[in-house]
């Protein structure tokens, strides 16, 4: 494949979907073709398990129930879509991957990092970002923005306790540090502007020619 395939990190409210809107502009810019999509969903059937997920009425989930639906939806996804698109040449911009299975199911839910890389190694066999940006916010700022912004609808996981999030970032700053050649940690706490020409720069760093 000679895309480059790079996924978008963060907690509730870290500003992922501006983040991605500002490089898919950049890339294009710069005479790139790109992609942008999400998980879980993407695609009609990674949309509908995605449903069923953040259901605010699903609150009985189990967590193994939850990282499997995740894994599921994951690969449909990506032999749909990312994989199609990377093969194109495309830069894919992915909202969250494996590692928000990682810091929710893994750490938060108390499954345990390894147990969700076994459930996921089968779901991606093998296909790994080349860059992870994490943009790293409090929960307290996250969740506020939540609250702020107009329009956005509630769904299950942003009713979380606030001690659930907090461990929410714990897992990702962890992932973090495990997958340090990978994953570059993003100040998301600064001016959108600078958050943006941050991940932008990290980009270019990466990859010479983007």
């Amino acid at each position: 494949m000679t895309g480059l395939f790079i996924s978008i990190e963060g907690g509730e409210g870290a500003g992922k979907t501006t983040v991605i809107t500002g490089i898919a502009k950049a890339l294009r810019t710069a005479g790139h073709q790109v992609m942008t999509t999400r998980e879980p969903g993407g695609i009609p059937i990674a949309e509908q398990i995605r449903a069923v997920i953040l259901d605010r009425d699903n609150t009985s989930m189990d967590g193994r129930t939850e990282a499997l639906l995740y894994a599921a939806a994951r690969r449909q996804h990506l032999t749909e879509k990312v994989v199609p698109a990377l093969e194109q040449g495309q830069v894919v911009l992915c909202d969250r991957f494996i590692d928000s299975s990682l810091a929710y199911q893994g750490h938060a839910r108390g499954i345990g990092f390894d147990e969700v890389m076994a459930i996921n190694a089968f779901a991606i066999n093998g296909l790994m970002p080349a860059l992870t940006l994490y943009l790293d916010v409090t929960p307290e700022v996250g969740l506020r923005r939540i609250q702020e912004s107009a329009g956005r609808e509630i769904n299950r996981l942003d009713l979380e306790a606030a001690s659930f999030h907090h461990k929410v970032r714990e897992g990702f700053l962890q992932a973090a540090e495990r997958f340090k050649e990978r994953i570059v940690i993003i100040n998301a706490e600064q001016q959108p502007e600078d958050v943006l020409n941050d991940c932008i720069t990290t980009i270019r760093a990466h990859r010479a020619g983007i």
